[in-house]
Order: C-alpha cells, then sequence, then structure tokens
C-alpha cells in the first residue's frame, strides 16, 4: 500500500446549518452574539413549530390508534390500526426533514418495511411487526407535551425578554394611553409600584437584556430534548444500524480477502513461477548437455541452483507476508521485531502484553504495523520510528510514532484510508495525527478477543 507522506491532510468541512460560517472567527463572544445568530432563530422557529405540529400528530395518532383499538373485535381493526402507524411513520420523515432544516440534526432514515408476503396482507403485516411503526407512535404521543412545555417556555421568555429590552422605547405608552405613570410593579389597595423614573427604567432594559442573552441558550437546551427524540425514536433502531454495519463489514472483507487473493497469484505468477518455468528449462538444456559438454552443463546447473535460491527466498517473503511462521511460534513481539529489523529507520519496539491475543486479531495486528512500517521506509524520510503494542481492558492499541517530514492522509485512495477500513471490518479504529514537518502518530485499536479453547 502506498501512502503518500508530505500531502496535507484535514478535516472536511461537514454540512452545517445554511448561513453558518463555521470556521469564521467573531469579534463577539458566543454570548452576545447569540440572540441575532442565524442558528438562534431557526431554533426559535422549531420550537414554534412544534406546537401545532405536535397537535396534529397527537390528534391523529390517539383518534386513529383508539379507533383501530376499538374495531379489533372486528377485521377492521387491523387495517384501520395498520393505516395509523403507516401515517405515524409518514408524520416521522416529515419530523426528520423538519429536524434537519431548523435543527441540523441529520438522521438517517429507518429500515424499510420488510413484506414477506405480497398484498394488502402483506403490507399490513410488514406495519404492524415493525419496531420502526410503534416508535414512530410513540414519538407522536410524547412530542405534544413536551411542544406545550416548549412553546409556553420559549415564548414567555422571549417575549419578557425583548419586552423589557426595549422598554425604555415605549414606557411613554402607559402615562399617555393608560392613565399611570409606567409599568406597574407592584399594587394593592392602598400601594402601587410603577417603574416610572430613569433607574428603574434602565435597571429594567438591563434585566431584559440578561432575559435576552439567556433565551438562545434556554431555547438550545430545549430543542436537545427534540433531538434526542428525533434521533432516539424516529431513526433507525441500534440493531438495524449494527446489521447495516456488519453487512458492510462483510463486503470490505469480502474485498480484501479477494484483493489479498490476486496479490498472491499475481506474485505467485510474476516471480516464482515464472523462475521455475526458466529452472526446469535450464535444467532440460543441462541434462541434454551434459553427455556432449559436461563444463557447460555444469555452468548451468549452477545457475539453476541461484535460481532456486532467489526462488525460495521470494517463496519466503511471500508466506511472511501471508502469515509469518514466527507470529505463530513466539507472538507479536518478535514477529514485529523482525519486521522493524527490515525497516530502512532504527525502530524500537516495545510489547506489554500479559497474553497473546486470539490469531485472527494478532494476525491483523502484525498486518498493520507492517504496513505503517512499510509506509515510513517508502514516504516518510525519517531517521527513526517507534512501536508500541499493549492492552486496555478490552482493546489492543498499537502505536506507531516517527520523526518524518509528516503531512500523511487516511484520505479516500489512500493505504491509510484502506487500512482503516481493514480494521473497521473488525470494529477497529485507526486514528492518524500527522502535522506537515512531522512527527507522525498512528495509532490503531483493535478489540481484544482470546483464543477460542478447543472443546
Amino acid at each position: 500500500m502506498a501512502t503518500e507522506y508530505g500531502q496535507g491532510y484535514g478535516l472536511e468541512s461537514g454540512p452545517g446549518f445554511p448561513g453558518d460560517t463555521g470556521a469564521r472567527r467573531h469579534r463577539l463572544p458566543a454570548g452576545l452574539r447569540a440572540p441575532f445568530e442565524a442558528r438562534s432563530w431557526r431554533e426559535f422557529g422549531y420550537v414554534l413549530l412544534s406546537l401545532p405540529i405536535g397537535i396534529l400528530l397527537f390528534t391523529y395518532a390517539v383518534t386513529m390508534t383508539s379507533l383501530g383499538a376499538g374495531l379489533l373485535v372486528t377485521f377492521l381493526g387491523v387495517p384501520v390500526l395498520a393505516a395509523a402507524l403507516a401515517g405515524c411513520r409518514g408524520f416521522g420523515a416529515m419530523e426528520r426533514a423538519r429536524a434537519r432544516a431548523l435543527l441540523g440534526l441529520r438522521v438517517s432514515d429507518p429500515e424499510p418495511l420488510r413484506l414477506k408476503k405480497q398484498g394488502a396482507m402483506g403490507w399490513i403485516g410488514a406495519v404492524l411487526k415493525s419496531g420502526t411503526s410503534w416508535r414512530s407512535l410513540l414519538y407522536a404521543v410524547l412530542q405534544f407535551p413536551w411542544s406545550v412545555f416548549s412553546f409556553v417556555v420559549a415564548v414567555n421568555v422571549w417575549a419578557v425578554g425583548w419586552a423589557m429590552l426595549t422598554y425604555p422605547l415605549w414606557f411613554w405608552v402607559f402615562p399617555m394611553y393608560a392613565g399611570q405613570d409606567g409599568l406597574q410593579l407592584y399594587g394593592d389597595e392602598t400601594h402601587r409600584i410603577y417603574l416610572d423614573n430613569p433607574f428603574e427604567i434602565t435597571v429594567t432594559a438591563l434585566v431584559g437584556l440578561l432575559f435576552t442573552l439567556a433565551t438562545p441558550w434556554i431555547v438550545r437546551a430545549l430543542t436537545t430534548v427534540d433531538r434526542l427524540m428525533v434521533h432516539g425514536l424516529l431513526g433507525p433502531s441500534r440493531l438495524a444500524t449494527r446489521v447495516v454495519e456488519l453487512e458492510s463489514d462483510r463486503g470490505v472483507v469480502v474485498d480484501t480477502a479477494a484483493a489479498d487473493l490476486r496479490r498472491i497469484e499475481r506474485d505467485l505468477h510474476d516471480g516464482a513461477q515464472a523462475r521455475l518455468v526458466n529452472l526446469a528449462m535450464d535444467l532440460g538444456l543441462a541434462k541434454e548437455k551434459l553427455r556432449e559438454d559436461p563444463r557447460a552443463a555444469a555452468v548451468m546447473v549452477a545457475d539453476a541452483h541461484g535460481e532456486v535460491k532467489t526462488a525460495l527466498q521470494e517463496l519466503r517473503d511471500l508466506a511472511r507476508g501471508i502469515h509469518p511462521a514466527v507470529l505463530t511460534d513466539r507472538g507479536l513481539d518478535a514477529a514485529l521485531s523482525s519486521v522493524a529489523s527490515r525497516c530502512t529507520v532504527p525502530v524500537r519496539v516495545e510489547v506489554d502484553l500479559a497474553e497473546r491475543p486470539a490469531s485472527a486479531i494478532e494476525g491483523i495486528a502484525y498486518f498493520t504495523v507492517s504496513e505503517l512500517l512499510q509506509n515510513i521506509s517508502k514516504h516518510a524520510r525519517a531517521t527513526s520510528a517507534a512501536v508500541e503494542v499493549w492492552r486496555v481492558e478490552n482493546r489492543l492499541m498499537l502505536q506507531v510514532v516517527d520523526n518524518g517530514v509528516g503531512g500523511a492522509a487516511a484520505s479516500a485512495g489512500s493505504g491509510l484510508a484502506g487500512l482503516a477500513e481493514r480494521l473497521d471490518a473488525v470494529d477497529g479504529i485507526l486514528v492518524v495525527d500527522s502535522p506537515a514537518g512531522g512527527p507522525t502518530r498512528v495509532t490503531a485499536e483493535l478489540p481484544w478477543r482470546n483464543e477460542p479453547v478447543a472443546g
């Protein structure tokens, strides 16, 4: 795998909210600019829309579910209940779109219906058996009381804050049209307190400023609950997500195995096999010349002996690349020390393991370090490197560090990207820290699995 060092890398700018600048620096701190940011107004708009939508969802869900449950004594209850759940799934799609547009929350679509039979009965059965349908119904029921609470809190805090903040601009309305000195703070039968002098008006505006600055954060806290509800009830279930991950990982494993087989076949065909064919031809010619010209035959046999040694060395290298014998016999410490000895720069190897992991995990760890050291030899322009292996609870940790030029990136199409895919197929993680100018630190994390005991 060829990974080009010296190329810059960075995090791709993910899709943010419309109008957000991301990396742009602001002169005002976040607390002061929050009331005027587009994100705050979108979140406030989300809360405002939640109440009418919540009423619609709750009314539909309760009415249709109650109707379907009441008709279950007849056959009509089953399709009515299925229609209620299907409608809730449709509303769930609408809510995911609303959360994506106003909250910037991107939730994947849940798993589709799995029809075991064609026709209306198959569709009804699939809707009733789908966990997504019932989670959508639960969302429609729970969203209504929460939308009432969040609407009341957000609207009142927002209205009070802006009303008090702008009080110096409109307090004159009271003495001119209401017949009182100002906004009444307290009053009973004998005594009343009005906010009517400059000091009280200024204090009122300052309190309103505090409310106004706090309102976006209160609304953001309210919408955090909405985010959790949308993500937890309207997104794919953990089981479905895990199934998709396993299917993807299985595809990666199959593709990787096919690529390895093609590589082995190519190496055998272009290397050892070609040498053995030439060896057979040379030995045939030597056999024919043995009687006529023994001296020339001896030279040809000597050349053939050299070809045999070269072919054997290529076969050893190929076998070592698949699964070296030293790894099977003596474990990671000896195997990684052997790999490090063939690196073009001095490599310090430290393996701190009280026991050996499963052979499959051990093989992946060996392959990972081998590829990283090969990259260092080819591209890093380093003068030293280090390999550390240790265990943290149920995870096997690998770290390869070099003092080269840096700039390594796990971008698409690179060797590190392929290595990351291999690790991801077994629930592993690859993290690359390689600023321009170095050093480069690549950390790999693999699940720890013990070798199964033969029973």
